[in-house]
């Protein structure tokens, strides 16, 4: 983050203590059967959801097994990863962390 953002956005800094910013989540190890609503209903039991998709191979659209989570608050996003990660779900043990950008 830089400091231009916080003046621009004066109540960004605000929003963040709160837990009042998204976000994002990355789900690995999924089961390849799973559906991005049993995802997202996974992960309704720790706060809001935004959007849950399921990455799909673009040539036979199945599961290529990982997707990602937005939850709309940052500490209950927080308390998913912490209560999903290592868990089975779907017979496979979920590795669960907030996403990082792509390089």
């Amino acid at each position: 983050m830089y400091i231009f953002d916080i003046m621009l956005y004066p109540n960004l800094i605000w929003k963040i203590k709160q837990g009042m910013c998204s976000v994002n989540i990355y789900v690995g190890n999924l089961s390849y059967r799973m559906t991005e609503a049993e995802l997202r209903s996974t992960f309704e039991a720790y706060g809001s959801v935004s959007r849950a998709k399921i990455v799909k191979d673009r040539e036979t659209n199945r599961s290529k097994g990982f997707g990602f989570v937005e939850m709309e608050n940052v500490s209950e996003g927080s308390k998913a990863i912490e209560a999903l990660n290592d868990t089975e779900v779907g017979g496979r043990k979920l590795r669960v962390n907030e996403a990082r950008p792509k390089d």
